[in-house]
């Protein structure tokens, strides 16, 4: 009776044994065929969706596993039992080498490629089993990213399949140096991770430091990146992302060949990349699409968001409130007759207007696209002029407010309009009670707290703390693409410290002279 050259006959061994927890013992192979069946029906709780089918091959008992839920049946049909048919004229051995078999003796193993949608083989008497991959693919298209949309350039995005995602990468960058490690997070979920650099490009410390961050995650589940980004980012508390994420295969290639890494994870489209800074959150792959003169007017508008974003409302309110002094005459009378018949100070304004548009936003996210769209048009309006009307809220107060929302949306970025989101607050706050005093001291405590931010060792707020002028070149503007010639510093520490003790040696040399 001939069968796999690995496979070796055991008739006369094996002993009863309790069935563990699979994924903390390595289990080899019962020497009954019953015992084997038994114990992956136990380690599957007797799942419905577990398929065993009995066969025979040559006079020989054996059974096929599978979960139904993630195998594709006719590929089982096609390419396993037509070997099985096959079998009958031909030895296994002859077979496997022209198919994609393998075979295995560690039954841990056989309840985890069960749940990769894998089928596998148990034969009674062999102590081997042998499995093939039949998992069923669902995927979506290759869409462009709804929320990181460009004008020019690449219009394709990433979807929830791993391999996918891989093969969008290794696409555009055709290099050995290109490198993969697989990582399997959740005790539970098992979601398999891929952290992916340019092996002759990325810092090696940074390497091991994000390595030693995701193996050291313990958790029952792992849902998505943003599980990941809390686990792993440096000051948790901070309300600034210290990861970048994006679903752009083209944002991704730019940040690897600058020496970052990036973390993909199955299930999910995101891709975070770390370590950035604070000024790659307003930058867009619309900068590298365009001419740089149209890209340092845009990126400047974006920056120009954030501070109206964060200080709008608060500098309008201490402005009424305790510095009305600055503003023209002719303006004050404008201002004073829309605000006469308010009952409360700007702050509350600003506060129910604030939360009216949180409400307006959360609306349009969850309802259907067409129904949001309406809602967050027509229910602005309304509301708007209902609010204005009832004297609850000022019309100057309302464009404030708008245009505070407008700029907080131009930022690429939807975890920082999230941070900026949270920052009005505590501006507000301030210039209620101290005016242009207390957001000089928020914005001081905000310079603090940026320049104290790190991304995995990298300075949040470079190159302006520490400054380093030559990375100048691609923060507040973005100058001709023929000026790059060097990559940035705080994607590579590993420069930093070079070019510091070529300084260094330089200095000593000048004092030996």
């Amino acid at each position: 009776m001939r069968f796999f050259k690995y496979m070796k006959d055991t008739s006369n061994k094996g002993k009863d044994k309790r069935v563990e927890k699979y994924e903390d013992l390595h289990q080899n192979v019962f020497p009954k065929l019953e015992e084997n069946i038994n114990y992956i029906n136990s380690a599957f709780s007797q799942s419905s969706d577990l398929i065993i089918k009995d066969i025979r091959i040559n006079k020989l008992k054996g059974n096929v596993l599978y979960l139904e839920t993630l195998t594709d049946a006719e590929k089982i049909q096609k390419d396993f039992f037509s070997i099985l048919d096959e079998s009958k004229e031909k030895s296994l051995e002859t077979l496997m080498e022209s198919k994609k078999i393998e075979v295995s003796n560690d039954l841990s193993e056989a309840i985890k490629l069960t749940l990769e949608g894998y089928c596998l083989l148990f034969l009674d008497k062999y102590d081997s089993f042998l499995f093939f991959s039949a998992s069923k693919v669902h995927s979506r298209k290759i869409n462009e990213p709804d929320n990181e949309k460009v004008v020019r350039g690449s219009h394709e995005g990433f979807i929830e399949d791993l391999m996918i995602n891989l093969n969008l990468i290794r696409k555009r960058i055709e290099n050995p140096s290109l490198t993969i490690k697989y990582f399997t997070l959740g005790r539970e979920t098992r979601t398999k991770i891929a952290l992916v650099y340019m092996d002759n490009l990325a810092n090696s410390k940074l390497i091991q430091n994000v390595q030693k961050r995701i193996e050291s995650i313990s958790s029952d589940i792992l849902m998505s990146p943003g599980f990941l980004e809390e686990f792993i980012e440096d000051s948790p508390s901070s309300v600034f992302p210290q990861v970048l994420n994006t679903e752009r295969p083209d944002r991704v290639m730019a940040q690897l060949l600058e020496g970052r890494v990036a973390i993909v994870a199955e299930g999910s489209p995101t891709v975070l990349i770390a370590p950035v800074t604070f000024f790659a959150f307003y930058q867009s792959p619309d900068d590298y699409n365009s001419r740089w003169t149209t890209a340092t007017f845009f990126r400047l508008i974006r920056l120009l968001s954030f501070i109206i974003a964060v200080i709008l409302p608060s500098l309008y309110i201490s402005i009424i409130d305790f510095h009305f002094e600055v503003i023209p005459i002719d303006l004050v009378l404008l201002i004073k007759s829309s605000i006469k018949n308010i009952p409360y100070p700007p702050l509350i304004e600003a506060l129910i207007l604030e939360i009216v548009i949180g409400l307006i936003r959360e609306a349009g996210i969850r309802l259907p696209t067409p129904i949001g769209q309406t809602i967050a048009i027509v229910g602005g309006l309304v509301i708007g002029d209902a609010i204005v009307k009832a004297g609850l809220v000022s019309n100057v107060m309302i464009v404030v407010i708008a245009l505070t929302a407008i700029a907080s949306f131009a930022i690429p970025s939807n975890e920082m309009v999230t941070a900026i989101t949270i920052l009005r607050f505590p501006f507000m706050f301030l210039a209620s009670f101290l005016g242009f005093i207390g957001i000089t001291f928020g914005m001081i405590f905000l310079l603090i707290h940026l320049c104290k931010l790190e991304s995995f060792g990298t300075p949040y707020f470079a190159p302006l703390a520490p400054l380093r002028i030559q990375d100048l070149k691609d923060t507040f503007v973005r100058l001709p693409l023929w000026t790059f010639n060097r990559r940035p510093l705080d994607s590579h520490p590993k420069n930093m410290k070079r070019q510091a003790k070529t300084r260094e040696w330089e200095h000593s040399e000048e004092r030996n002279e």
